[in-house]
């Protein structure tokens, strides 16, 4: 931080009424909450954490000190700050995948392609006219669940639940339609990623009571959602 932009003792004072008041408007939200996930203790909650994080760094920045308390980290979830009430919501996925056997890919393919005739092999019918012809035949549900069978391998997956206000128009955004993935509204998340089985055998060797190793697939007996935003 460069010497002009040196936060002030007023600007600490102010970060710290801030704090009073957001804890305050807490405790009148939770006081009066009409059910475990009343979106506005859910609100006030995330007003609280910004408003200790935001005077925590200019505590820091002016006396070098900080508060006793811990502050949520914003790269394991964004605010959210979106409707209340949604009354419309969108659903992002994202799978990734390697190309395990290009060849069993590729025979996937033909085998479509010898059965439907506007399933056509583009791209000198390699592994990017093996996809196209796949998923066009295919749900991505169903490549998910078989991906073995099409020589894939699974990478990271996530799906995003997002709050709208309303269903927009036909057409409306299919020539950006990842232009709105905003983590702010977002009302549930869903990770899949074999680091979490890392981490949990990483706590089982801490723990000693790490042994050969649970008897399932990647995905079976594991607790592999995160639930952001609403779901804190």
């Amino acid at each position: 931080m460069s010497d002009a932009a040196v936060p002030t003792v007023a600007e600490v004072r102010a970060a710290a009424e801030a704090v009073k008041a957001a804890l305050d408007r807490h405790l009148a939200a939770v006081e009066s909450r009409s059910g475990a996930k009343d979106p506005a203790v859910q609100a006030a909650f995330n007003a609280l954490a910004a408003s200790a994080e935001a005077y925590d760094e200019l505590l820091y920045e002016v006396y070098d000190e900080v508060i006793p308390f811990e502050i949520p980290d914003t790269e394991d979830g964004v605010p959210y700050a979106g409707p209340a009430e949604p009354t419309a919501f969108s659903v992002l996925i994202r799978r990734d995948y390697s190309v395990a056997e290009p060849q069993r890919l590729i025979a996937q393919a033909e085998r479509v392609a010898a059965h439907d005739r506007d399933a056509d092999l583009l791209h000198d019918g390699g592994t990017a006219g093996a996809l196209g012809v796949l998923f066009g035949e295919y749900e991505a549900d169903e490549i998910a669940s078989r991906y073995k069978e099409f020589g894939l391998e699974e990478g990271d997956s996530t799906l995003w639940i997002g709050a709208l206000e309303e269903v927009p128009e036909p057409g409306e955004w299919l020539a950006a339609p990842f232009d709105h993935a905003d983590p702010e509204i977002v009302l549930h998340r869903f990770d899949v990623s074999s680091v979490f089985d890392d981490e949990f055998y990483e706590d089982e060797d801490e723990h000693g009571d790490h042994d050969d190793g649970p008897d399932h697939d990647d995905h079976d007996d594991r607790d592999d959602d995160l639930e952001l935003a609403a779901d804190r």
